[in-house]
């Protein structure tokens, strides 16, 4: 039974690693949180009902037809967010996910995410909140800015039950403020909207001299049967809310945050170790992760 856990994960890890054109280095990927997730993931593209493409079609995706018809009255709730200075980074690192995005001028806003409360929310964009909720399919939504010079790295997102959708709302519409998913490029525009596959490598970059604010949508993955739907329907309900980080005092800080104020504490003695001596660090990094394999295999 244990040589058949390692096994599927193994074959879980190389089959996301293979997944698509553009790979990460091989022990980059290993080591992923995506990795990580792999077993799950291959669940969800074994019943997915979506093609394995980067970008599947907008619409296909009838329900969101009534983002795109209302992008102008979402736009202006995000314009007056801006000038009040709200759609910002993490102020406590306790936003686990995104928390890499912030040095690179990437900031947010939470408008939903999944069962978690943001009153924050509808407080300041009620219009909004409320077209959201008229769409089961949307598990979670925020504002997101980049800022000009930009750049997000190379990366796939952990979790393949959901796919990504992003509407422009306030884009430099230029060819140099883009996304590239799997090697395919796409330019945000105005009223805009596209959907891809988060857990392919896609990367950002706003080479402009303006500000981008798109609206971004976790929406859940059709799969082919209820059962399956359930059950991603139950690991987004548990494992995603947890992951939920507040716009502010009364929002909803998940376990996984919480938890994660520490790990990025002991992340800054991390990182003090590697830059005292990166071949000592390296060695320590690796023997720990044989260890810790071993000690799995054995046990």
């Amino acid at each position: 039974m244990k040589w058949a856990i390692v096994f599927i994960y193994i074959f879980s890890i190389l089959f996301i690693h293979f997944r698509g054109r553009v790979r990460l280095p091989f022990l980059r990927q290993f080591f992923d949180h995506s990795s990580i997730m792999s077993p799950i993931n291959l669940f969800m593209y074994a019943f997915s009902r979506v093609p394995a493409v980067p970008y599947p079609a907008v619409k296909e995706f009838q329900d969101l037809a009534l983002i795109d018809q209302n992008w102008e009255v979402i736009r202006d709730e995000a314009v007056a967010l801006r000038e009040m200075a709200k759609i910002k980074a993490a102020e406590k690192n306790d936003d686990a996910g995104f928390n890499s995005f912030f040095k690179a001028g990437w900031k947010r806003f939470y408008l939903k995410w999944y069962n978690a409360s943001h009153p924050s929310a509808e407080k300041f964009c009620p219009k909004t909140v409320e077209i959201l909720k008229r769409i089961p399919s949307v598990k979670a939504a925020m504002f997101a800015e980049l800022a000009p010079g930009g750049t997000l790295n190379p990366h796939r997102d952990p979790f393949a039950g959901s796919l990504r959708y992003h509407l422009g709302l306030v884009t430099p519409n230029d060819d140099r403020c883009f996304i590239e998913v799997d090697g395919q490029r796409y330019s945000w525009r105005d009223g805009q909207s596209v959907v891809f596959d988060e857990t392919f490598i896609h990367w950002a970059q706003n080479g402009s001299e303006t500000n981008r604010i798109i609206l971004f949508c976790d929406v859940e993955r059709p799969l082919r049967y209820r059962w399956a739907e359930a059950i991603n329907g139950f690991l987004g309900r548990t494992m995603m809310t947890a992951a939920a980080s507040p716009n502010e005092t009364g929002d909803q800080t998940g376990r996984v945050n919480k938890l994660f104020r520490f790990v990025w504490l002991a992340g800054q003695y991390r990182r003090r170790f590697k830059n005292w001596n990166k071949t000592v660090y390296k060695i320590t990094k690796f023997g720990l992760i044989i260890a810790v394999a071993l000690l799995i295999i054995y046990a």
